[in-house]
């Protein structure tokens, strides 16, 4: 949405909300743009970061798969008698 700065004067509280809801919205100045609206990102501190880790942590432990380990994990690659195969 683009909106003139002496217009958004007018509406700035209605403007703000419309981009924390995630449109974007640019003030222009004789046609030109000037600013852009965006909502600030939240930085999580201390604890919060420390949940949200553990919570992602967890999600790819539940996600992982097991396979072979390191010593027979190229077996597919040789015969029974040890030959490329």
């Amino acid at each position: 949405m683009r909106v003139s700065v002496t217009d958004a004067k007018a509406q700035l509280t209605e403007l703000v909300k419309l981009a924390e809801a995630g449109d974007e919205i640019v003030l222009t100045r004789r046609g030109h743009e000037v600013v852009r609206l965006v909502p600030v990102a939240t930085v999580l501190q201390g604890k919060d970061r420390r949940i949200l880790m553990e919570r992602l942590r967890g999600s790819a432990l539940s996600k992982a798969q097991p396979g072979p380990g390191a010593a027979r994990s190229q077996d597919f690659l040789y015969d029974e008698d040890g030959m490329p195969a």
